[in-house]
């Protein structure tokens, strides 16, 4: 079974995420901040990380970084999901490590159709 970490301090948007991948047969965990969620990330070893960009301490560009960096993460496919729209945002996101850049919010099956793609 495939499973995704979700790294996302909006509990609306987690239940939304959660609601999706659970219903397409997904295990998902979740972290509240970059920070958690990286070490989540070591521990666990997700299939792929949905990454929000805004949250407290280390954002959601800075995480990716860290886990594109890390050797014991950076197979780790990131797809940084988010409300930050501006073309620079999606580019810079993409530099940290990021496999894909979804706007939020985010259909399901364009959802699930970019994390099979970043899964293949």
């Amino acid at each position: 079974m495939t499973h995704i970490l979700i790294i996302d301090d909006s509990p609306t948007e987690v239940h939304v995420f959660k609601t999706i991948l659970e219903k397409n047969q997904i295990q998902v965990s979740v972290a509240t901040n970059g920070e958690e969620g990286i070490e989540k990330a070591i521990e666990i070893q997700p299939d792929c990380i949905l990454m929000d960009v805004v949250m407290p301490g280390k954002n959601g560009f800075q995480a990716t970084r860290d886990l594109s960096r890390n050797p014991a993460t950076s197979k780790i496919p990131v797809i940084i999901i988010t409300t930050k729209n501006q073309e620079t945002d999606k580019i810079w996101g993409m530099r940290q490590g990021a496999k894909d850049y979804i706007v939020k919010p985010a259909n399901e099956a364009d959802l699930i159709g970019r994390i099979k793609k970043v899964l293949n």
